[in-house]
């Protein structure tokens, strides 16, 4: 009777996620535009709520923030684009954790129980990393994250924070797409901010990737760069290593000689 509760939630997700994948090539963003715009006041709540459930049944999230940019423009598109996928990340999260996270757990072994236990012990970092730089699909990350140990509250916070980023440039590039369409004023200059947060967000995995390693994979069995407990990793620097002066060599040459005497 206890399962009971999880086999009809999980069959009412599965059937979920397979409706909304035979229907998908169906969503008109026009028409969820015009559903919203019509909601007035209430049209913002419509809209997140609209977000997570598209979020939790594996529905392209980029489309809905490409219509929150055109609907509530650059500031106030941000902030629904942004509640309404931490919402729907949330939920997958904690479905995944209700349904499957002690399953997983008890019989995870070999190089999957690496990987969760070094996912589980970078805790915020990892998902943070994750939404920075997208090595994974949105929707599917949010329940695999839920099958680790991963506390709830580290996992939220990292997920809003870590997807500003994203958020921006692609909610200002809807409301720059609206612009279009309408002939508003300034259009080569909003066009050109689009560029660059588009150009800026393409480059962000690149920069991440130097500014730290990843200690999770070195726990899964790939082999990177360690460093000592506590430091900051850094890329390596070749020229560094390589060039000594005759000062330091006369240094380190005279040194034995100081000891022995």
């Amino acid at each position: 009777m206890k399962a009971a509760p999880r086999w009809l939630l999980g069959l009412g997700l599965a059937a979920g996620i397979a409706l909304a994948l035979v229907y998908r090539e169906h969503l008109d963003a026009a028409a969820l535009t015009d559903w919203v715009t019509a909601a007035g006041p209430a049209g913002p709540l419509i809209f997140m709520g609209l977000y997570a459930i598209a979020t939790l049944f594996f529905l392209p999230g980029s489309l809905l923030t490409l219509a929150g940019g055109a609907l509530f423009g650059p500031v106030w598109g941000t902030l629904w684009n942004l509640t309404g996928a931490t919402l729907g990340a949330v939920l997958a999260f904690l479905v995944a954790r209700y349904l499957a996270a002690d399953w997983v757990q008890a019989r995870a072994g070999g190089l999957l129980k690496r990987l969760m236990q070094g996912v589980t012990a970078e805790g915020w970092r990892f998902v943070a990393f994750t939404r920075l730089v997208p090595v994974f699909p949105f929707n599917l990350l949010n329940y695999a994250l839920g099958l680790t140990r991963i506390p709830f509250l580290p996992y939220l916070l990292a997920t809003a924070i870590g997807m500003v980023p994203g958020a921006i440039a692609y909610t200002w590039l809807g409301y720059a797409g609206r612009e279009a369409a309408g002939g508003g004023e300034g259009l080569i200059q909003k066009g050109l901010i689009a560029l660059a947060l588009l150009a800026a967000l393409a480059f962000l995995p690149r920069l991440v990737a130097r500014l730290r390693q990843a200690p999770w994979l070195a726990q899964a069995g790939v082999q990177v760069p360690q460093t000592p407990s506590g430091s900051t990793p850094t890329p390596p620097a070749t020229s560094r290593l390589t060039v000594t002066t005759p000062k330091a060599a006369t240094s380190s040459a005279s040194s034995p000689t100081t000891a022995e005497q």
